[in-house]
């Protein structure tokens, strides 16, 4: 009898097929590239021009008598159809964009979910086209990973190609928004930590030279900010500019615990509507005392790096202090310091954005005040560090905006050259390098991990480019333990422990109660010198001889901090518990070495 074959091949199996047996897999890695980097600019260029659309539409029919109030109203509408869209049609947690593509790497096999192709692109359009104090960078990001991710599952792509893929299409993401090719590479390396060798270079830099050429194509030649530097940098100013990367620094530091304090805060809530009325009340108060909030800043950018600055106040209450030092100096400082909770509020309360445009914003305010500051102040009076005429304010503008992204983000090249790419400013190279620079060590004093990997690395699911982390990141308890352990109770007699042993091939074995809660450990050498005494029998129990274990770990422990219990108690096995105590099994060091072994071989030793 011949039993036919009911699987039907369709067509896209035939071009599998034929992939496999024409074209070899780096060369086809470099033709999915160049693909990932056309979709990601036209995804970057669809979600620029949707919130420029919704914009458009709210604010062209707007009386201006009356627009203060209106725009007081769009965010908090923004969020809350945000809010509604991912909670009743994506239903899926889509925040914290890049995050979630650290998180894919490290924990889901560089796999991110289909809808994010799409879903971020959507809620974020909704969210800042109406105004939400946030940016689209990060979802842009997170939407071109997921389209490098997919591709490459569509075409049977192994995990190792998977990663490198994602960061071809977050590189791809930043090169097609910002029109800045180089600085889409480096944010691959610095921020999302990739590992990478020689060869998987070049499919990040087609990736992001294709998606920089398709935007130039629908958006023209011109930098994104415009830029004309009048006065020529000077080597008597780089005190200042060291002085202004170490402030950046410090408001860094400020920025990203109290992001990560203020989420909290959200998280607590728990329903979305308390989440929704706590950050539409935040956000409509901030906005109407501080209209620069409204939206993601570009305008403020402009208008800063351009030194005029008139126009932020208008609709504020401190219009008629424009004129004024220190109605100036309290109203960008306000500004600063609560940019911050109009950002996490807008995402807290539903909305979708990233904080890549918060950082420009922020920065770019930042350095403005600092020259602004310093100008102001009386030359005879002893407080500057050399005799300078003044500071170029749109020139520390722009090293601000690079100095706070290096800091927040981590990536001080990635800072440098976005700066310079968006701006033209490469005659500022040298002191955007020194602020980004200065910026990036004063927060490594502080805080080590870049906000987008503080909540991954809290609980050890970051993957980093350290490559034994990398490699521990990848595993887990689960993935290690063993149960091949005779268990003995408390109350069993010497003579019953004999005959266990007699079952067992280990020399250790787990004590455990009437509810499987660990209560010790018996090692088989601790008991040699009674075992085989048969008039002993009887009189000892394994109560009598058994003894704590040096160390136990929780099946939730990060494989770094169960290495690290394994080297403090020099064991060799060591018991596996949950959070209540009952025993799950052991895990050896040589157990944990082939595990790291395997994946070392699977996933680091050949380049792509």
């Amino acid at each position: 009898m011949i039993i036919k074959n009911m699987e039907t091949k369709t067509w896209f199996d035939s071009v599998l097929e034929w992939r496999e047996k024409f074209i070899k897999e780096k060369h086809f890695v470099l033709i999915l590239s160049f693909m990932i980097g056309i979709l990601t600019a036209l995804a970057a260029n669809l979600l620029k021009s949707s919130i420029h659309i919704i914009q458009h539409f709210l604010t062209e029919r707007i009386d201006t008598t009356y627009a203060n109030w209106l725009y007081l109203v769009y965010p908090v509408i923004g969020i809350l159809l945000a809010g509604l869209f991912v909670k009743y049609i994506v239903k899926d947690d889509i925040g914290h964009g890049v995050t979630k593509i650290l998180y894919a790497i490290s924990q889901r096999k560089s796999r991110i979910k289909p809808h994010n192709t799409w879903s971020s692109l959507v809620a974020s359009s909704i969210t800042i086209g109406f105004g939400g104090s946030v940016g689209a960078e990060a979802p842009i990001v997170l939407t071109g990973s997921a389209i490098g991710s997919n591709l490459g599952r569509l075409f049977k792509m192994e995990q190792r190609t998977l990663m490198l893929l994602i960061g071809c299409g977050a590189a791809g993401a930043i090169a097609g928004i910002f029109k800045a090719p180089i600085a889409g590479l480096l944010f691959t390396i610095e921020v999302l930590m990739l590992d990478l060798t020689t060869a998987s270079v070049l499919p990040l830099l087609i990736s992001s030279v294709t998606a920089a050429t398709v935007s130039y194509i629908f958006t023209g030649m011109d930098a994104m900010f415009k830029f004309s530097l009048l006065q020529d940098f000077t080597v008597e100013r780089i005190p200042y500019v060291l002085l202004l990367g170490i402030i950046c620094g410090l408001i860094a530091l400020y920025f990203t615990r109290a992001m990560i304090w203020i989420e909290g805060i959200f998280r607590k809530l728990g329903t979305f509507w308390k989440k929704f009325f706590l950050g539409a009340a935040i956000l409509s108060i901030l906005i109407f005392l501080l209209p620069p909030l409204y939206g993601e800043g570009y305008d403020t950018i402009g208008s800063l790096i351009n030194k005029s600055y008139s126009g932020l106040f208008e609709g504020s209450l401190f219009y008629d202090f424009q004129n004024n030092f220190w109605g100036v100096f309290t109203f960008l400082l306000l500004i600063i310091l609560f940019k911050v909770f109009a950002s996490s509020a807008t995402n807290g309360g539903g909305g979708c954005g990233g904080i890549f445009a918060p950082s420009l914003f922020l920065g770019s305010i930042v350095g403005f005040l600092f020259a602004f500051t310093f100008n102001a102040i009386d030359p005879n009076i002893p407080i500057h560090f050399l005799s300078v005429n003044s500071l170029p304010e749109e020139n520390f503008a722009l090293m601000g905006m690079a100095g706070m992204m290096a800091a927040i983000m981590h990536s001080p090249l990635t800072a440098v050259f976005l700066i310079a790419e968006l701006t033209g400013g490469f005659d500022l190279f040298l002191p955007l390098m020194i602020v980004a620079m200065s910026a990036y060590f004063t927060i490594m004093l502080f805080e080590k991990h870049s906000i987008y990997s503080i909540r991954l690395a809290k609980k050890g699911e970051l993957l980093t480019h350290d490559k034994d982390k990398a490699v521990l990141t990848l595993l887990n308890c689960e993935a290690v333990i063993e149960t091949d352990f005779i268990a003995v109770n408390p109350q069993m007699t010497l003579g019953d422990m004999v005959k266990a042993i007699a079952k067992s091939q280990r020399n250790v074995f787990p004590v455990v109660d009437s509810e499987n809660v660990l209560r010790g450990v018996v090692l088989l050498d601790n008991i040699r010198n009674i075992m085989f005494r048969p008039e002993l029998y009887d009189r000892f129990n394994v109560k009598k001889f058994m003894i704590s274990p040096p160390g136990k770990i929780n099946i939730s422990m990060p494989m770094d901090k169960v290495m690290q219990l394994f080297e403090d108690t020099k064991a060799w096995n060591l018991p596996v518990v949950d959070d209540k105590g009952h025993y799950l099994g052991f895990i050896s060091k040589s157990k944990i070495f082939n595990a790291y072994r395997d994946v070392l071989q699977q996933n680091f030793s050949e380049d792509i």
